[in-house]
C-alpha cells in the first residue's frame, strides 16, 4: 500500500519546531568545529614559525662579545648614569627647582636650593641614590634647564650600597651633554649676569605701566 505524503502545513506544530531546532543545533556544532579547527591551525602555525627560526639559527656561527674587553657602543639616548651638565659659559645649569625630585617615582633625588648675588639659582647640594634609581628618564624630561641628563654609562654597580649615593661633585661635569649650546638664562627672562629685562632671546622690552594711564 502506497503511503501518501502529508503536506507540510498539515504537520503538527511541535514537529516543525523540533526539526528547526535540530537544524540549528547542527549548524551551531558545525560552526564550533570550524572555529576549533581554525584555532588549532593557528597554534600549530605559531609553533612551526618558532621552530623554523630556531632551525635557521642552528646553522649560524655564534657571536660571543667578550665583555669587558669589548663594550658594545650604545645609543646616545641610552638611559643609565645621571650627570649634571653646564652652560656653554661654564655655569651650572641646575637651578634647584625640585621638579626632578618631585617627578621621581622612587624618590631617589634630593637637593637644597640657594641663590647667588647676581640672581642665579643653584643647588647648594644635590644627591642621587643610584641604589634606588630605576633609570626611567622622567627627571631628564622634567628638567627645564637641561641640567640633569642620562648617559650610556651603565657600569656603576658596587657591592657597597652607600657608594651608590652620589653627591653634587660626583655628578657635575664640565660639558653641556646632549644640549651643548643651550643656556637657560638666555631665555628665562630673569635678571642675572646674563642679561637684564628685555635683553633675552625672543623677549620684548618691558612695558611701562604708567604709559597706559589716561
Amino acid at each position: 500500500m502506497k503511503r501518501e505524503k502529508i503536506p507540510r502545513e498539515h504537520l503538527p506544530q511541535g514537529s516543525l519546531m523540533a526539526k528547526n531546532n535540530g537544524q540549528r543545533d547542527i549548524e551551531k556544532d558545525s560552526g564550533e568545529r570550524v572555529a576549533l579547527m581554525t584555532e588549532t591551525l593557528d597554534v600549530l602555525k605559531s609553533f612551526a614559525d618558532g621552530f623554523v627560526t630556531t632551525f635557521k639559527h642552528l646553522f649560524r656561527k655564534p657571536i660571543t662579545e667578550q665583555y669587558p674587553e669589548y663594550k658594545r657602543p650604545l645609543p646616545e639616548r641610552t638611559r643609565a648614569r645621571i650627570i649634571l651638565t653646564r652652560d656653554p659659559d661654564g655655569g651650572e645649569r641646575c637651578v634647584a627647582c625640585y621638579l626632578c625630585s618631585a617627578v621621581c617615582p622612587v624618590s631617589c633625588i634630593s637637593m637644597q636650593s640657594a641663590e647667588r648675588e647676581d640672581g642665579r639659582r643653584y643647588a647648594d647640594w644635590f644627591r642621587i641614590n643610584f641604589g634606588r634609581c630605576i633609570y626611567c628618564g622622567l627627571c631628564e624630561e622634567a628638567c627645564p634647564t637641561s641640567a640633569i641628563q642620562l648617559t650610556p654609562d651603565f657600569e656603576i654597580c658596587n657591592r657597597e650600597i652607600l657608594s651608590l649615593v652620589y653627591e653634587k661633585e660626583d655628578l657635575l661635569v664640565d660639558h653641556g651633554g646632549k644640549d651643548k649650546e643651550y643656556n637657560f638664562y638666555q631665555y628665562a627672562g630673569v635678571v642675572t649676569d646674563v642679561g637684564d629685562k628685555g635683553t633675552h632671546i625672543q623677549e620684548e622690552k618691558p612695558v611701562n605701566v604708567k604709559s597706559n594711564m589716561p
